[in-house]
């Protein structure tokens, strides 16, 4: 059975939610029997992979400009996937899930995964907005089916579309942790294993990290014997006036930027954190704190309802742009030692989930 998959920039190593979430998928789909090709944007991969771990990789040409790359690379992927007489296309996010009406028109089956309502991101203007409202409603009306990562979307599209047929909640997953130490790493960076927050993801404004910066400013203000560091591990993909100030904040206030980081670089602040934060005002399901999680690592995150359907303690949240009771909340987390929690990460296993979405592919033949 062949599976035709665009809406993300691409695998492997490529920044992002739903970057990591086909990268983690689509090579178990792969080992599953299915033939998987990743249509990627060529501006964002330079490897000149073919192949990854039995997923075929073609890169297709889009402009990298925010504002249209994802449309015009999703209208040539579809061309292709026509091309490669592909039995299912699945379509990742809302902006290229506009063009599922003219992927229905060309005689495909198509799924598509609802990964968020990124209109909400503050990165995108009245336009843009707009536009992507369009694609959630042309995914959620013509899709064949419908995945969603949280029970926050699938009550969403039902309130909005009354989509309640074929519509299927999967979560996004997290791997096995792959606790590690990495003591160069950290005499370059400068740390010390517990002596330090970690934020982990992209430098958009809707990630809220200034509030997370300025809260451990404030904390460090009113406890400056505290021997603690706050590393914020990211990048952006459009360097911008939030990302150029953020980053500008971050060297007056001595926080460390690593960088976008994989591998054991990452695995190593993931096992050696005094918390992880995440301070977000929006998000579908984050993979980075379940990341974090699955490490058994203190969490300190926002209280939107995609982290609130994660289900942590309530002393773990705080409402969302406080930065007075974020700053509380990390000063408690940096009183008390290092400790294992151990959460139920269970229903985010990524081989059930590839079981899961393969059943919606065989349903589909």
């Amino acid at each position: 059975m062949k599976i035709v998959v665009t809406g993300t920039r691409g695998i492997p190593d490529v920044m992002g939610g739903v970057e990591t979430h086909c990268e983690e998928l689509f090579p178990r789909l792969a080992s599953r029997g299915f033939e998987v090709t990743v249509i990627r944007r060529s501006a964002y991969v330079h490897d000149g992979l073919e192949e990854w771990r039995g997923v075929r990789l073609m890169d297709v040409p889009s402009p990298k400009k925010k504002s249209f790359e994802a449309i015009v690379h999703t209208f040539r992927a579809i061309n292709e996937a026509r091309r490669l007489g592909a039995d299912v296309l699945h379509i990742h996010a809302i902006g290229p899930a506009l063009l599922v009406p003219y992927a229905k028109m060309l005689g495909m089956k198509v799924v598509f995964t609802h990964h968020g309502p990124d209109y909400d991101r503050d990165k995108w203007g009245f336009a843009a907005k707009t536009m992507l409202k369009l694609g959630e409603r042309m995914g959620c009306m013509f899709a064949d089916d419908v995945i969603v990562i949280s029970d926050v979307i699938r009550n969403l599209i039902k309130r909005k579309y009354g989509r309640t047929q074929h519509v299927h909640l999967i979560y996004n997953g997290v791997s096995q942790p792959e606790i590690c130490d990495f003591p160069e790493y950290f005499q370059e960076l400068g740390i010390e294993k517990g002596k330090y927050i970690l934020g982990m993801c992209r430098f958009v404004p809707e990630k809220n990290l200034h509030d997370l910066i300025e809260a451990y400013v404030k904390v460090k203000g009113q406890k400056p014997d505290i021997d603690i560091k706050l590393v914020l591990a990211g990048d952006t993909d459009f360097e911008d006036d939030y990302s150029r100030h953020l980053k500008e904040m971050a060297r007056k206030n001595d926080i460390i930027l690593t960088g976008f980081i994989k591998g054991r670089k990452l695995h190593s602040l993931l096992t050696n954190c005094c918390c992880y934060c995440l301070p977000s005002s929006h998000e579908g399901l984050p993979i980075a704190l379940l990341e974090a999680m699955s490490y058994g690592v203190k969490v300190i995150v926002s209280d939107i309802p995609a982290n609130l359907e994660v289900g942590l303690d309530k002393e773990d949240y705080f409402s969302v742009g406080n930065v007075d009771a974020l700053a509380e909340k990390l000063k408690v987390a940096i009183g008390h030692p290092l400790e294992h929690i151990n959460y139920d990460m269970s229903k985010y296993n990524w081989e059930r989930i590839a079981d899961q979405v393969a059943e919606v592919y065989r349903r589909l033949k």
